[in-house]
């Protein structure tokens, strides 16, 4: 994908008011789990958990002064943060909806929807990227710098329980890398239905040094599909997927990633989770309480500004 402004030869949009740019509540885009029975729902903030066994949308705070209502009746929040792109980005071109390949782990459907944050109307034929690192925190095309901080997976007794003391050094950012292997499981391209929603296949993300869980995210817009992939346009959003401590804690009591050894970092104390909420990419949850390796759904709505340039390089 060409990260270029397009030019279509009509006059510029007015300048956005920053005041009124918002994004639809997380569970905007959350969708019930049929056949869950007794559920884990992580809700739009750090830490806020509760046991559910109905839908996995949950409402927004009333008292929320930044609130308002689209013409549709959903509550709308501010613009998405934008996060750095980090070193792992590699424009594949992948267009596909399952991104596991060979990679074990708990299945994830990842469903997003992506919107405009100043009219609330979803984002058709936008291409949303994914990337993230596998259950023992490798990232394809660079398995000889990912991990846990060395390339191969760690082995050795796992850790239990909440990391003891925060990680040394600064976490993984900037900075792009080149790709040193060809390997490109866990990374894909959708494109959004008229509604603006994509759904991906994959795995819950594992952890590596510096960084929590989290999975890379960025959406296209004024490009085009071809037969080499989506191409042109620019890049009107970069961010970053975030997960609940209490989900993570559940994951790390199954295989494979039991078996990781790599010090992890919790949401709070990352360097990159803004710490807002949905607003900053914090995924809504839904899994079998206890029976996580059964599968995770996450979901969040995406509010953008298509006029903008995000390539996340900037940051």
């Amino acid at each position: 994908m060409t990260e270029q402004q397009s030019s279509n030869g009509l006059e510029p949009r007015p300048r956005r008011d920053m005041t009124r740019r918002r994004v639809v509540v997380a569970g905007g885009a959350a969708v019930a789990v049929a056949g869950l029975g007794a559920a884990v729902a992580t809700t739009a903030s750090a830490g806020e958990t509760s046991a559910s066994a109905s839908s996995a949308t949950p409402s927004a705070s009333p008292s929320s002064p930044s609130s308002a209502a689209s013409p549709s009746g959903e509550v709308c929040y501010r613009l998405t943060s934008e996060t750095t792109e980090g070193p792992y980005y590699i424009d594949a071109d992948k267009i596909r909806k399952d991104i596991t390949e060979d990679r074990e782990g708990i299945p994830m459907t990842l469903r997003l929807k992506v919107i405009d944050s100043e009219s609330c109307e979803p984002v058709a034929k936008a291409a949303v990227d994914i990337w993230h690192c596998d259950a023992l925190g490798l990232y394809s095309g660079y398995e000889n710098s990912s991990g846990g901080g060395g390339g191969a997976p760690p082995t050795g007794t796992p850790p239990t329980g909440a990391p003891t003391g925060a990680p040394t050094g600064a976490p993984p950012g900037g900075g792009h890398q080149e790709p040193t292997d060809d390997k490109r499981y866990l990374r894909g391209t959708q494109l959004t239905d008229r509604h603006g929603f994509v759904e991906f296949t994959t795995v819950f993300p594992g952890w590596y040094r510096g960084r929590c869980v989290h999975i890379h995210t960025k959406v296209h817009v004024g490009g085009k599909l071809t037969d080499a992939g989506y191409e042109g346009g620019h890049a009107c959003h970069t961010g970053q997927l975030f997960f609940a401590e209490e989900a993570v804690l559940d994951s790390a009591k199954v295989a494979p990633y039991n078996t990781s050894t790599t010090e992890r970092t919790t949401l709070d104390e990352d360097g990159i989770y803004p710490g807002n909420g949905a607003q900053g990419g914090l995924l809504h949850l839904k899994y079998r309480k206890g029976k996580i390796e059964k599968g995770v759904v996450g979901s969040l709505t995406l509010g953008v500004d298509p006029d903008a340039t995000h390539d996340g390089t900037d940051l």
